[in-house]
């Protein structure tokens, strides 16, 4: 009878544990945001596949309504989650410099200091398409008054592309919009070149290679090299794997991105949105395949945000370290 009585009051007082476990776990929440938002890119390139379907992923496990939002890339999300416009977003390690420094052209003078890392997601590659039929093969080819599109006004690619071929010789008429949109373009002949700067494999880029000829036109070395000392940037080489088109292995180069998030944002929150993305690398490269990269093995890449406190417990509490200049 004592040992029924016993196995009674054990289970009630298991009962009872889990009803209060689950009762701090719900107020836990309770300054959570009720939704959130995460600042992409234009559709058709890589920021808004990868954004889009990780805020699903984080929306569908936490039981929080989210969503991507079409943006104008990585200086925008910076802008917008500085604000608080948007809670979380994808950057890229040059125009996120330029933010924190005050130095961002949509809002000169400005430090963004309210922008913190989450995670490494993958680097992007620097690269240049045109149709096979313009006989452009190479950057020296571009003739003098080409019609090139660099992406999104404000964005990674419109940042620095321009800059780099211009340091490279290359004389041209700049054009901006989306990428499907540009790609569209350059498939009817309105544009000579596209210069994309995103995640690999472009879907814009792979798109166009299922409905005509291109040329994906590769840096030489002494064209890579020239780059490399002017440009926050590293070597790359852009998989033949990656397109049809491609024989060989393409040499280029390519800067990193981060997903971000406002300071402010509650610790438990951001930590449970680092625990999800990192330790389910299988479902976000069933997001994008990109995501390959998006391990913490490669948080060394930043070096200029400093992390979410709640980022930080979970590096900390799974053996990474995140270096004190980048703690708040």
């Amino acid at each position: 009878m004592r040992n029924a009585t016993s196995r009674i009051l054990a289970g009630t007082l298991a009962g009872s544990l889990l009803v209060a476990a689950s009762a701090s776990a719900q107020s836990d929440r309770s300054d959570w945001p009720e939704s959130f938002t995460v600042g992409t890119a234009s559709q058709g390139g890589t920021y808004f596949v990868y954004g889009s379907g990780w805020a699903n992923l984080i929306a569908d496990e936490l039981g929080i309504s989210g969503g991507g939002e079409v943006t104008g890339g990585p200086t925008q999300n910076m802008a917008l989650v500085h604000g608080g416009d948007v809670a979380l977003g994808l950057t890229t390690m040059g125009p996120a410099a330029e933010a924190l420094a005050g130095e961002s052209p949509l809002a000169p003078g400005v430090p963004m200091d309210n922008v913190c890392a989450l995670f490494p997601m993958y680097e992007t590659p620097f690269s240049i398409t045109a149709l096979e039929d313009s006989g452009i093969e190479s950057i020296a080819d571009i003739p003098e008054g080409a019609r090139i599109g660099f992406g999104p006004a404000a964005s990674t690619s419109d940042t620095y592309f321009p800059a780099m071929l211009e340091t490279l010789g290359v004389e041209f008429d700049r054009r901006n919009g989306g990428w499907s949109d540009l790609g569209g373009q350059l498939q009817d002949g309105l544009i000579d070149v596209i210069a994309f700067a995103a995640g690999i494999p472009i879907p814009a880029v792979s798109q166009l290679e299922v409905q005509t000829d291109v040329n994906i036109i590769e840096f030489t070395e002494e064209e890579q090299q020239t780059v490399l000392e002017n440009f926050p940037v590293s070597e790359f080489q852009i998989p033949a794997s990656t397109y049809e088109t491609l024989e060989e292995d393409a040499r280029a180069v390519s800067m990193w991105n981060f997903t971000i998030a406002g300071c402010d944002l509650p610790e438990d929150f951001v930590y449970e949105v680092t625990k999800l993305s990192l330790e389910n690398n299988d479902r976000m490269r069933d997001v994008h395949r990109s995501a390959a990269t998006s391990i913490p093995e490669n948080i060394k890449y930043n070096k200029v945000l400093p992390f979410h406190p709640g980022a930080v417990r979970w590096y900390e509490e799974n053996g990474y370290e995140i270096p004190e200049d980048l703690k708040l």
